[in-house]
């Protein structure tokens, strides 16, 4: 036996410089069962016991390669410098090339090169958290290495119930394989029978088409009955199997608005949703729960319920309002409803209208009766926060037209897709290819080469038109960029918009075509027909592919500016997945794919764009206070659990001046304490100007109940019996929400007495800080504090030693709560314009610097200086809210309180702090007609626990 066979017996690794070494093990040295895994692994597997022989290229890593010293000898046996030097160079840079691959071969592990924003310690125990082309490897690692590691399959369950499901599963498995053998059994006795046999007859019938029942609320889609208990108490959305496994879903028991919507991706996304949605690349959701209701009747039926919901506006009834009531635009916006004297916000709501046919649109309009008699349809788009509250409105005033006009619960029929972000346009023109080629809205669609911003084309432009079938052309390939010639083509077509001529009604509004587009191949039917086609070349359209009906608008940000718009996709709510997979999929020309959104990087745009975000920053309306309400719970839930020690007391709060505790619940944003609400609902039911809208709002107390067919009496129980869990919601739902305009309105008013805003009432503002500052929810806002009345040539003017007493001078004891008298002063001071001065008097009030080459007699006169000079030392720091003051002005007093922050974070879109919240428009009113625009409009933010604040300025969203 020579060496090497030694060597392999005993398991030990060749020599380094043994040619050996990099052949495949010999038949004899292994088992049969190392030969089979193998065989399986691959060439770089290796047999568990095989781990003192590494791979090739670790050994290659330990190799350092050398050279002999005669190499450097000449003939005549003399030393060559030159090669001498040389060669130790080689064996320098050799032995550092083999200590780096070294390291790295030893400490680099598979979980450690995958993508940033992939967990990685989820990915060092589980092999599928790992991109396919390295689990091999890190299954491999995880053997030698001895990782523990968890199947599923063989996996003990360690609850009752899940022992009785394992059980379940492992009785219908064995069902099932006798379903199988008896099936393969007749199968194998039927062999004899010819095909000329007379077999059953078999009659197809056509699918039943879901019920859509009229004002009334439709019931969710047919459930597979192995997700059945899955989907008790709530629906899932069409791609809800593919968010399951890459986005943090709501809790099993605690579904949002009775769907199971997705919160956040579970990789790291916060700075690039703010690159995708602005910047590079595109963010897509899946909004098919929010709902759908369809409005069908006589023209004039459905203008007078949409005037009863708010849009009253005579530009949208007159000659401005022509193309949205022809069905080319889309209206956003804000609904509501008559309660007593005044009017409650509802939601937002977007509102389409279906194109008449071409020879109706064409008939002349002077006639004032035949336009009022023909039949239209209207779709509203709504939040599922206050569908209910829409719906049973709706309902109410449908009834009241003559003739009756009536109403459709859409919400599971039709499904919608949201893309942003400058790549979005790019993705849909991908994705979406037209199916009739004649079409105007889908050559237009087609033409929008080149767009990278949605908020470019027309606002609340729509296109409705039919697609195929997005599978037949997967994966999607990217879109050439636009030419020159295309660029003036495509700014010719955004400035005249040619597709307002000869529209006719869109599909989508089509019962049958929607039930048609529903009925989609089987997945297994479109493999089978691209296996059979030739490679690279798309699947063509059959008869069986039907027409998948499609209408996309775009909507730009209220904020306007340079800001990203939106693209809305309305799509059947069976055909949102297969659309799904081909924009998941789509490679981008900035690279990478599209980036997946949850409900948290919706509201994270909105906080970036400063528009307010429903239903957490509407305060004013039902669903508002249901989320206020729900979040209040949550927050003290999070402080209970805290430990005494480390959790805020909020009685111990020093807010300086002698001031403790804080103002109102610190963990909600307790408008009941700014307008002097009872929390008590028996004592705070609204007046009896306000009876009149009292049960309507009672019955959208529980979100839960949005699915229920129910009577308004068993609705109004219902919520009386959810009335002891939610016992502020009655007060806080007196609160009502002003627009903008109408708040404009109130201010360029010169009559004071008919300019007051309604008691109660809020308006929500956007603040950027000034300097510093970062705001979180239930911060707290106030106003600047007045200054005090001069006083008068009569009153006796104080004495000098109290005129000279500085605002940081210690409070007296019989003056507790007391605020300096130039409080305002000190505040307009932190304003930038300011800052050069304030940073010059810190300068010179500073302690001189020692110069370092100074003898030590100078030194000691200059030390003496510095100490009987009186200057403070820059350490430690005062307290700002101390009993002896600090150089930070104090936080305004109770009185000077107007508002709250909803939502609140460093934008990084404005490079500073910015905040969401909401005032009281009575007390911002007068702050502005006070001190005008420029001051009346600052105000300071204190978070909730915290004594210092900081100064911003507030803009009416």
């Amino acid at each position: 036996m020579d060496s090497n066979q030694k060597q392999a017996a005993s398991g030990k690794p060749p020599a380094a410089n043994s040619k050996k070494r990099k052949e495949a093990p010999s038949a004899a040295t292994g088992n049969n069962k190392n030969q089979n895994q193998n065989q399986q692994q691959g060439k770089d597997s290796r047999p568990p016991s095989s781990r003192p022989q590494k791979r090739v290229k670790f050994q290659d890593a330990r190799n350092i390669r050398s050279q002999p010293s005669d190499a450097a000898l000449d003939s005549d046996g003399k030393l060559d410098l030159q090669k001498f030097l040389n060669a130790r160079e080689f064996e320098i840079k050799a032995l550092e090339t083999s200590m780096r691959k070294c390291k790295a071969a030893n400490a680099t592990r598979v979980f450690q090169q995958v993508p940033r924003e992939m967990r990685r310690r989820t990915a060092s125990h589980n092999a599928k958290r790992v991109p396919k082309r390295l689990r091999d490897r890190a299954k491999r690692e995880m053997l030698e290495d001895n990782t523990p590691t968890v199947e599923s399959r063989k996996r003990k369950p360690r609850t009752t119930r899940a022992r009785i499901r394992a059980e379940n599963a492992k009785r219908l498995e064995r069902l099932a394989a006798k379903k199988r053998k008896r099936a393969l059994e007749k199968d194998k006795a039927g062999e004899g029978e010819t095909k000329d046999a007379p077999g059953k007859t078999t009659i197809r019938t056509r699918a039943p088409r879901p019920k859509i029942r009229r004002d009334t609320l439709n019931e969710p889609p047919k459930i597979k009955s192995k997700f059945k208990k899955r989907q008790i108490n709530k629906t899932w959305l069409p791609t809800h199997l593919w968010h399951a496994k890459r986005a943090t879903m709501t809790e099993p028991t605690k579904p949002l608005w009775r769907f199971a919507i997705p919160m956040t991706p579970t990789q790291k996304c916060y700075r690039p949703t703010h690159r995708a949605s602005g910047q590079k690349g595109t963010m897509f959701w899946d909004t098919s729960y929010m709902s759908t209701a369809r409005v069908y009747g006589t023209a004039g039926g459905i203008e007078q319920v949409l005037k009863a919901l708010g849009l009253a506006q005579e530009s949208l009834w007159g000659n401005r309002g022509r193309k949205w009531r022809a069905g080319t635009r889309t209206w956003s916006g804000m609904v509501s409803r008559q309660q007593g004297s005044s009017r409650r916000d509802v939601g937002p709501a977007t509102i389409l209208w279906n194109p008449t046919p071409t020879d109706k649109t064409s008939a002349p309009e002077s006639s004032t009766a035949e336009p009022k008699k023909i039949q239209r349809q209207v779709l509203i788009r709504t939040h599922p926060a206050c569908f209910l509250e829409l719906f049973e409105e709706l309902v109410r005033l449908a009834k009241l037209q003559t003739p009756q006009i009536h109403v459709e619960d859409l919400r599971f029929e039709i499904g919608s897709i949201e893309l942003t972000g400058p790549g979005s346009t790019e993705t849909l023109l991908a994705v979406l290819q037209p199916y009739h080629t004649d079409e105007r809205h889908g050559q237009v669609f087609s033409s929008l080469v080149g767009v990278t911003n949605p908020a470019s084309l027309p606002k609340d432009a729509v296109l409705g038109f039919s697609v195929k079938d997005p599978r037949l052309s997967y994966p999607p390939k990217r879109v050439d960029t636009a030419s020159k010639v295309s660029d003036l083509a495509l700014l010719e077509t955004l400035t005249q918009w040619p597709v307002e001529e000869q529209v006719k009604p869109y599909a989508l509004f089509d019962r049958d075509v929607r039930f048609k587009a529903s009925n989609l191949p089987p997945q297994k039917s479109i493999n089978r027909r691209k296996g059979a086609n030739i490679p690279g070349r798309e699947i063509q359209v059959t008869a069986a592919d039907p027409p998948i009906p499609v209408i996309v608008f775009a909507s730009r940000p209220a904020t306007g500016g340079q800001a990203q718009g939106t693209w809305t996709l309305l799509a059947p709510w069976k055909c949102i997945l297969p659309i799904w997979y081909s924009i998941v999929h789509y490679p981008l020309s900035t690279g990478g794919n599209p980036r997946l959104g949850g409900l948290n990087e919706q509201r994270q745009i909105a906080f970036e764009q400063g528009t307010a975000w429903f239903p957490g920053d509407f305060l004013g309306t039902n669903a508002g206070v249901v989320w206020e309400m729900e979040q209040r719970a949550q927050r003290k839930a999070a402080w209970d659990r805290r430990p005494k020690g480390k959790r805020i007391e909020w009685a111990s709060l020093d807010l300086g001046a002698g001031r403790k505790g804080e103002i109102g619940d610190g963990l909600a944003c307790d408008f009941e304490h700014l307008f002097g609400l009872s929390k008590d609902p028996s004592s705070s039911s609204p007046s009896s100007s306000d009876s009149a809208g009292d049960e309507s709002m009672t019955l959208n107390d529980d979100p839960n109940a949005m699915d229920v067919d129910q009577s308004r009496e068993e609705a109004t129980a219902a919520s009386t019996k959810s009335g002891k869990d939610k016992d502020t919601l009655p007060s806080l739902a007196t609160v009502q929400q002003m627009k903008k305009t109408e708040f404009n309105a109130l201010i360029s008013s010169k009559d004071s007495d008919s300019s007051r805003p309604p008691p109660r009432s809020i308006i929500p503002v956007n603040i950027t800080f000034v300097t510093r500052g970062v705001a979180n929810a239930c911060a707290r806002i106030y106003r600047l504090p007045s200054r005090p009345p001069s006083p008068s040539a009569t009153t006796v003017p104080p004495s000098s030693t109290e005129a000279e007493v500085p605002a940081t001078d210690p409070v007296a004891a019989g003056k507790v709560g007391s605020l300096p008298a130039d409080l305002r002063d000190q505040w307009l001071q932190k304003l930038p314009s300011s800052n050069s001065s304030s940073k010059a008097s810190k300068v010179s009030h500073a302690a001189p610097h020692i110069p370092p080459n100074v003898d030590l007699s100078t030194r000691k006169q200059l030390m003496a200086k510095s100490l009987l000079s009186g200057n403070p030392l820059p350490y430690p720091k005062p307290s700002s809210v101390g009993i002896n003051g600090g150089d930070h002005p104090l936080c305004p007093g109770e009185e000077d309180l107007i508002g709250f922050v909803t939502a609140g974070a460093y934008s990084l879109s404005e490079g500073k702090g910015t905040a969401v919240g909401a005032i009281s428009a009575e007390k911002a009113l007068d702050t502005l007609k006070e001190f005008g625009a420029k001051e009346g409009r600052l105000c300071v933010v204190r978070n909730a626990g915290e004594s210092v604040g900081w100064l911003g300025r507030w803009e009416v969203i």
